[in-house]
């Protein structure tokens, strides 16, 4: 999905709609990652962990843009590669995080962690990184042309 011409980045105003979503079934929980505008399941994966059912998602070379993933606890994640663009991180702790060479083009990561993460060689054109923890993130090579740092440590 790309976004409307006339869409911004800003956060939709939507209290009630969970960010990713465990389905339990009788002696399974599956976990959903779904689309931050249509709600539209991106991806799903047995586990209760957001980190393990996106690093699943990584691997399998899912394309997870505008992935609804606020708040997410991605400490120490393996997302090296992974295809986010437009997704939603707000206030996601990416600490330490792989994201080497990720397509966060247009990605909303405003006050997101991203202390010690590795974006080496990663796209960040036009995110939104306002508010963003960088400190001692690794951002050799990394595109950020047009990206909102404003008020980025």
């Amino acid at each position: 999905m790309r976004f409307r011409s006339d869409a911004t980045n800003e956060h939709p105003k939507e209290p009630n709609r969970p960010s990713h979503q465990i389905v339990r079934g009788d002696d399974t929980m599956k976990l959903e990652i779904k689309h931050r505008w249509n709600g539209e399941v991106l991806f799903s994966f047995e586990t209760d962990k957001i980190k393990i059912a996106l690093e699943a998602a990584v691997k399998m070379g899912a394309y997870l843009e505008g992935a609804d993933l606020r708040g997410a606890d991605l400490k120490g994640a393996d997302l090296e590669g992974a295809y986010l663009e437009g997704a939603d991180l707000e206030g996601a702790d990416l600490r330490g995080a792989d994201l080497k060479g990720a397509y966060l083009k247009g990605a909303y990561l405003k006050g997101a962690d991203l202390r010690g993460a590795d974006l080496k060689g990663a796209d960040l054109r036009g995110a939104d990184l306002e508010g963003a923890d960088l400190e001692g993130a690794y951002l050799e090579g990394a595109d950020l042309e047009g990206a909102d740092l404003r008020g980025a440590d």
